[in-house]
């Protein structure tokens, strides 16, 4: 396969960056997305030029750390997957295919294609935990019962690897999908429940300091989210929010 990449280039947070154009040919259909920038970077190191900088980690789908805007789809045109996951046949010979980095306030480019994304540790360092005090005779949380509806519903929330996709996809640059996320997987287990208030109530305030835009439901999120994370979370946490608002 040959094709015409269209790359956003920025230096640092403060250059004003571009898109560059690179010719790439042999590509195979069977190489990932990744495994085809790595191809690039090659024959540019070769040329002595600069590689194109871009986050990866696993490159199985489970890390969330390749956050790339593929022609204007966050991860690229396929559903449900991350960009280390998607395949050069996804694409036709001759393509062109324009590559960026999430935009939004809260996610500062660092370098071409990756973003700062530590404002979602400081949101869930504000509260997605839970504090047990482990001495003397505690109870195991295995011995605890969960109806299995809940816990199933606990469990498809943490599956939320924290990529972005739905920040970079939301109009708004909106968290609501990956904070509520992270709020619904404790809300819905009895070991959340003693710190439920002041844990929704610290997140949503973290989030908002940190600039993200707020929620108006468009569903953009969850469309391109690749966990496929249910908008009922943002239910839940708005739920979960005016209880606590009232108890306060």
């Amino acid at each position: 396969m040959n094709l015409t990449l269209k790359i956003w280039r920025q230096k640092d947070a403060n250059d004003k960056g571009q898109i560059v154009d690179y010719p790439v040919s042999d590509i195979s259909p069977d190489m990932s997305f990744l495994e085809m920038l790595d191809v690039l970077n090659q024959e540019l190191i070769e040329k002595g030029e600069s590689p194109v900088a871009f986050d990866h980690d696993c490159r199985e789908g489970i890390c969330g750390t390749c956050s790339l805007y593929i022609n204007g789809r966050a991860h690229g045109p396929s559903t449900k997957i991350t960009a280390c996951q998607l395949h050069m046949r996804s694409f036709n010979d001759g393509d062109t295919i324009y590559i960026e980095p999430w935009r939004a306030k809260a996610f500062p480019v660092v370098k071409d294609l990756i973003v700062d994304r530590s404002s979602f540790d400081r949101i869930q360092q504000a509260g997605g935990f839970i504090s047990v005090n482990t001495s003397g005779n505690t109870q195991d949380a295995n011995a605890i019962p969960i109806e299995k509806h809940n816990a199933d519903m606990a469990f498809d929330a943490a599956t939320c690897i924290g990529c972005g996709a739905c920040v970079a996809s939301c109009k708004n640059s909106s968290a609501m999908l990956f904070v509520s996320a992270k709020v619904s997987q404790f809300a819905l287990l009895p070991q959340g429940q003693v710190e439920a208030t002041d844990r929704v109530l610290n997140m949503v305030k973290q989030m908002d300091d940190e600039g993200f835009g707020n929620c108006t439901n468009t569903g953009a999120c969850e469309v391109e989210c690749p966990k496929g994370i249910s908008l009922e979370n943002i239910a839940r946490m708005n739920r979960e929010y005016l209880a606590a608002s009232f108890k306060g």
